[in-house]
């Protein structure tokens, strides 16, 4: 801040011009510096998961390396009685005239479970095929 009145009295109007109409580069320039501190964020946390996914599959403990597997099995169980098992079981009671019924799974939560984990078997069967990636 300047002591003579007349630079004070520019200075405070070139403050309040720029606080009215902001420098559009500058501000750009916040933006995307802003935008590439987010990026870079992404970037380190998914390199971090990245290795802790690889240090995971390459383990030999079912309670490390076995949980994908282990959802797996119950998501096809799950999705096998329930298109398979209970109604050739309903059908068959029925035919020998002591029907049951079996209970209904609650196939919004099991779905979407059943429905990724295929989708990224069926990506990972296609990096192994295309030589894009190696490994188990």
């Amino acid at each position: 801040m300047s002591l003579d009145p007349l630079t004070a009295g520019i200075d405070l109007v070139k403050t309040a011009i720029d606080k009215i109409f902001p420098d559009k580069t500058e501000q750009q320039r916040n933006e995307l510096t802003q935008a590439l501190a987010e990026i870079q964020a992404r970037g380190a946390a998914d390199a971090a998961q990245a290795t802790i996914d690889e240090k995971e599959a390459s383990s030999t403990s079912l309670f490390v390396a076995g949980w994908r597997p282990a959802v797996g099995w119950v998501c096809a169980i799950g999705f096998g009685v329930q298109f398979a098992i209970a109604p050739l079981a309903e059908w068959f009671t029925a035919l020998v005239g002591h029907p049951v019924k079996f209970p209904s799974m609650d196939m919004n939560t099991l779905m979407p479970l059943l429905l990724g984990m295929l989708g990224l078997g069926g990506m990972r069967t296609y990096e192994k095929v295309a030589g894009v990636t190696t490994g188990h």
